[in-house]
C-alpha cells in the first residue's frame, strides 16, 4: 500500500505540490456514523475495541479526502495506567475521581507500560498504518500542564486556579507531578512511534493560562526535555496549544518541528514575531458554521499566505465541533487542494 506522505515532507520543511491539510477532531461528533456509535459505546469503550477505534479513525480520511489521519482517543487515555480514576462524562469532559493536592499524592502516581497498559491502542495503530490507511497516522498526547490541569483542578477548569495554586505554592511537589508525567509522556509516545504512527502532536492545550515568565520557569524545562527525547524518533514533532500566542516565541526555543497556531495569530503575524518552524493552522472552526462563500474567502485568505510563506500544513484553529456539516469539510479540503496546487 503506497503511502501519500505529503503532509511528512511539510513537516520537514520540504517543498510539496499543494498544501496538505487535516482537521483537529475530524474523527468524531460531528459524523452521524460516529455518533451511531456512541449510542453503543462510550469513548473509553471505542478506545478499548481496535476494529471500532481504527474504523473511526479512518473514516475522516475516507470521507474529507484529508492528507492525514490522527488517532482517536483521548489524552486522558494513558492515565488509569498510572493510578488515576477517571471517567469522561458526557457534556462535562474528563472527571478525576482522586485529584492531586500534596506531594504523597504526586509519589503515589505509577509508571506506564504501553505493552501492558494500552495494548489496544496499540493494536488500533499497528491496524491502521499496516492494512487499512494509505496516508500517515498522527500520534498524540497530553503536555504535563494540560494533563495536571486536570489532575490538580479534578475537571474542566475556566480559570486554573487551583493548578496554579499548588504550581506557586508547591515547586517540589509541582516539579515532581511534571517529571512523573513527562516520564509517561516520552514513554507513551516511543510506544506509538514504534507501532506505526509518522508523526506526534503535543496538545498542551490550557497551557495558554500561564504568562510567559512562567511558562519559562515552570513548564519549558520539562517540554524541552520530553521533545528532545523524542527528537531521537525522527518523526516530526507539533505543538499545539489555545490562546497562547505569548507563548509562541518561547515554543520556537524548544526542540521541535512544527507549530500549531490557534485562530488568533496568522502566519504572517507568527513569522513577523519571529517564529521560524513549520507552522500548522488555522481557520476558525466557527466559521465553517457560515455560509459558502465566507468559508472560501476565509480558507483562500490563509492559503495566499501558506504560499508564499512555503512552509505551512493547514488544519483548524482548534478542534471540529459537532455542529459542522461533514460535506463543509469534504468542500474545505477539495478547496485547499486545488487552490493551493502548485
Amino acid at each position: 500500500m503506497k503511502l501519500n506522505d505529503t503532509i511528512i515532507r511539510a513537516y520537514k520543511g520540504e517543498e510539496t505540490d499543494y498544501t496538505p491539510a487535516w482537521f483537529m477532531r475530524q474523527a468524531g461528533r460531528s459524523q452521524p456514523e460516529y455518533r451511531k456509535l456512541k449510542e453503543k459505546y462510550s469513548l473509553f469503550e471505542i478506545t478499548h475495541r481496535p476494529e471500532v477505534c481504527a474504523y473511526v479513525t479512518r473514516l475522516p480520511v475516507e470521507q474529507y479526502n484529508v492528507d492525514a489521519a490522527i488517532l482517536y482517543k483521548d489524552i486522558m487515555s494513558p492515565l488509569p495506567a498510572l493510578g488515576v480514576d477517571v471517567e469522561i462524562k458526557s457534556g462535562i469532559g474528563p472527571v478525576i475521581g482522586n485529584p492531586i493536592k500534596t506531594i504523597e499524592d504526586v509519589e503515589k502516581l505509577g509508571r506506564i507500560n504501553p505493552e501492558a497498559d494500552v495494548p489496544y491502542v496499540l493494536e488500533t495503530i499497528r491496524l491502521l498504518t499496516e492494512e487499512q490507511l494509505t496516508v500517515p497516522l498522527i500520534g498524540f498526547s497530553g503536555a504535563p500542564f494540560t494533563l495536571a490541569s486536570y489532575l490538580i483542578e479534578g475537571g474542566p477548569s475556566k480559570n486554573y486556579g487551583k493548578t496554579k495554586a499548588f504550581m506557586y505554592a508547591n515547586p517540589d511537589a509541582w516539579f515532581a507531578l511534571m517529571d512523573k508525567l513527562a516520564d509517561m509522556t516520552i514513554t507513551y509516545v516511543k510506544a506509538q512511534i514504534n507501532a506505526g504512527v509518522k508523526a506526534i502532536q503535543i496538545f498542551d492545550s490550557w497551557v495558554g493560562a500561564l504568562n510567559a515568565r512562567d511558562y519559562r520557569i515552570y513548564i519549558k524545562p520539562v517540554m524541552t526535555r520530553i521533545f528532545a527525547e523524542l527528537q531521537n524518533e525522527e518523526v516530526p514533532l507539533i505543538m499545539f496549544g489555545v490562546g497562547a500566542s505569548h507563548l509562541l516565541l518561547e515554543w520556537n526555543d524548544l526542540p521541535l518541528d512544527v507549530i500549531g497556531l490557534d485562530w488568533r495569530t496568522s502566519i504572517k503575524e507568527a513569522r513577523e514575531l519571529g517564529v521560524t518552524k513549520v507552522l500548522q493552522g488555522n481557520l476558525d472552526p466557527a466559521i465553517l458554521l457560515a455560509d459558502w462563500d465566507t468559508i472560501e474567502a476565509r480558507t483562500k485568505e490563509i492559503l495566499d499566505q501558506s504560499m508564499e510563506d512555503g512552509h505551512h500544513v493547514f488544519n483548524l484553529g482548534h478542534g471540529v465541533t459537532p455542529d459542522i456539516n461533514p460535506e463543509t469539510l469534504r468542500r474545505l479540503s477539495d478547496l485547499i487542494h486545488s487552490y493551493s496546487k502548485r
